[in-house]
């Protein structure tokens, strides 16, 4: 009975050692299984992060081309506006230099103004001729040949 006990002994720590073995198999499975939807999940977060990031700076970047475009037309508008103003007070400027330009030419070298009338075969011509404070008033009738 001795050796009987001692090959139950050794079936039974076999038995023992092939489920020890198989259980630890099963648990190497289980945790290497475990540990690959872990690892697919990490990459798949690292992706999402990713483009959360590239979206964050894509949006970042349209923000401060937005405010740059912004201030460049701001500052486009100003100069604008300053330019006008300068131009407007030029043009102001330029007017009153003119009427007074036209009034003293016009009293100083003096103008001519009149109108004349063509009657049958005679010219009538009224002009009026002013120089300064001076003005001179002339009508004269013309006669004109005519070949009949």
């Amino acid at each position: 009975m001795g050796s009987e006990k001692v090959i139950i002994s050794t079936e039974d720590t076999a038995a023992v050692f092939i489920q020890a073995w198989w259980r630890g198999t099963l648990v190497r499975r289980t945790l290497l299984h475990a540990s690959l939807r872990a690892w697919t999940i990490q990459l798949w977060w690292r992706q999402i992060r990713v483009k959360l990031m590239e979206n964050r700076r894509r949006n970042a970047l349209d923000f401060y081309a937005r405010k740059e475009w912004a201030v460049v037309t701001l500052q486009a508008w100003v100069r604008m506006w300053r330019i006008r103003t300068r131009y407007c007070r030029l043009l102001n400027a330029v007017r009153i230099i003119q009427v007074y330009w036209r009034w003293h030419s016009c009293h100083t070298r003096g103008f001519i103004q009149g109108d004349y009338a063509l009657k049958e075969n005679q010219l009538n011509i009224q002009l009026e001729i002013s120089l300064g404070s001076q003005a001179c008033k002339v009508q004269q009738h013309i006669p004109l040949p005519l070949k009949e």
